[in-house]
């Protein structure tokens, strides 16, 4: 049996997550001997993983990496913590709009002399999570892979020292065709390496899930009702859904509640938002949930708001469970839904995304061919792990 590194940051409530999920649910545990290293074993879907995988133990300087700096410096953790400041400081000195992505290569690059190396060479190494120096630079193994879940054109990185990282891998693995041309535009040498493997969905699993309860609440709501599933993040695009509950709401309808499923650092912004338009009773946040599914089935749209993503992992499972989807014209969208068909997708601005809104819900018909054809499509594509395996 050929050996397996997985290595990934922790299982908290995200779309990465849930994909890692999928994807070790599915593994071939007959054939291949999987160890799973989670730098930090925290996070609610850390119940959700199967028996599969060998856990390795939790490594306290690895799980660092998402601790504030004056808890890594309480823990006497110096030489970590000063590279944590160093990074920050490096990177805000470059305006961007975002300089979370470059922070996080120098963390990582800075702290490399402090890391330790695992001692066990494996025969296939995989790292699910970008920055992947660890599996890089810490891990001894035939054949390395790394994966690619973001729309690379989006965001603001060091090329020279992000080339650098992916030359130490064999394969690059994207989540979607238009996610492998976005990354392409910024590493175009990298074009032998890169090939898709979508991330594993299971049917019936999303389907027996959906079935379970919500609160009262909710389920009273009469309201025609429209949903998000994301982290409160830049990149997820609540705060365009804010505006445009707002646009529908001074063209009349006042019939329409958006309920969010999902957490993360703009949550106050988006809440300061919601308070300054005066939807507070119609636009709701329900905070994390492990279980989503059920809050989509009993939604009337599914709705992704999103600014950038490689491919969301939510949409597929609203267009499991049988809803009409409107997601936002992000640039690897078209990979994910074919406008009309099993989906619609809209211009990426508050007016655009209430346009879109408003077409369908006064479109009953359209919502309906939507639901059928969503409901006649095979979403089941278990078939990707087969990619893998070719190239182990």
């Amino acid at each position: 049996m050929k050996n397996i590194l997985i290595a990934s940051f922790d299982m908290e409530v995200g779309g990465v997550e849930r994909s890692l999920v999928s994807m070790l649910n599915n593994f071939d545990y007959k054939n291949y001997k999987v160890d799973l290293m989670l730098y930090s074993h925290t996070g609610d879907f850390m119940e959700l993983l199967p028996a599969g995988p060998t856990l390795l133990p939790e490594n306290n300087i690895y799980k660092t990496f998402r601790m504030p700096v004056s808890a890594v410096l309480k823990k006497g953790n110096w030489a970590i913590g000063v590279t944590r400041m160093l990074a920050r400081y490096k990177a805000n000195l470059q305006k961007n709009a975002e300089t979370g992505y470059k922070q996080m290569q120098y963390m990582w690059k800075y702290a490399l002399p402090f890391l330790p190396k695992m001692e066990k060479e494996y025969d296939i190494a995989i790292s699910y999570l970008w920055p992947h120096f660890f599996v890089a630079e810490k891990v001894k193994a035939k054949t390395k892979i790394a994966w690619i879940h973001t729309d690379y054109s989006t965001v603001e990185i060091d090329v020279k020292l992000d080339l650098e990282l992916w030359s130490e891998f064999d394969y690059i693995v994207a989540v979607s065709e238009e996610c492998k041309r976005a990354f392409l535009l910024t590493h175009p040498s990298l074009h032998k390496k890169v090939l898709v493997i979508e991330n594993i969905t299971s049917p019936e699993f999303v389907r027996d899930l959906s079935n379970e309860l919500v609160e009262d609440f909710i389920t009273q709501d009469r309201r025609f009702k429209l949903l998000s599933v994301g982290r409160l993040s830049y990149a997820k695009g609540i705060d365009i859904a804010v505006k445009a509950l707002e646009i529908l709401k001074n063209k009349g309808y006042n019939n329409i509640s958006w309920y969010v499923v999902g957490y993360g650092g703009e949550e106050n912004n988006i809440r300061e938002l919601i308070r300054e338009n005066k939807l507070e009773d119609s636009f709701i946040l329900l905070g994390k949930k492990i279980n989503p599914y059920p809050y989509m089935k009993i939604a009337d749209i599914y709705v992704q708001p999103s600014r950038y993503e490689g491919k969301a992992v939510t949409v597929s499972e609203a267009q499991i469970i049988g809803k009409p989807v409107l997601i936002t014209n992000y640039m690897t969208a078209n990979s994910q839904v074919h406008n009309g068909v099993d989906g619609s997708i809209c211009d990426l601005t508050p007016e655009g995304l209430a346009d879109g809104i408003e077409k369908l819900y006064k479109n009953k018909e359209e919502r309906s061919k939507l639901e059928r054809n969503c409901s006649n499509t095979i979403f089941d594509n278990r078939l990707e792990l087969e990619k893998l395996y070719k190239i182990i």
